[in-house]
């Protein structure tokens, strides 16, 4: 009985040590992005980040979220590369006129579930 005692005990300890800690695979940038847009009220549409390739390279996209704001694109560093989108025009800033074709790979990183 004590056997089955100490290696119950050694599983729950086990099982507790394991607990689900979920760590982001994201760059330390998007997740401060993220902070920031949480702090901030809802947006309507809902801000979101999206993951691409775009001419070789892992870009991250946020979409315009309102009237007359650019979207915008980052390197995988957090540099802007880009508006493709969005701004007075609607037609962003006319330096990655192809990114909408050439994307690919999409992943959605981040979507804010807040309701306006």
């Amino acid at each position: 009985m004590k056997k089955f005692i100490l290696i119950a005990s050694l599983a729950i300890l086990l099982l507790a040590a394991c607990e689900d800690t979920e760590q982001s695979t994201n760059p330390a940038w998007v997740d401060q992005l993220i902070e920031q847009f949480e702090k901030a009220p809802a947006g309507n549409p809902p801000l979101s980040i999206w993951q691409y390739e775009y001419k070789g390279e892992t870009v991250y996209f946020v979409p315009a979220h309102c009237c007359d704001i650019a979207s915008v694109v980052y390197d995988a560093s957090g540099e802007v590369i880009c508006s493709p989108d969005g701004g007075i025009t609607g037609k962003g800033d006319g330096r990655c006129d192809d990114f909408f074709d050439q994307r690919s790979n999409e992943q959605l990183i981040w979507k804010d579930e807040r309701k306006r």
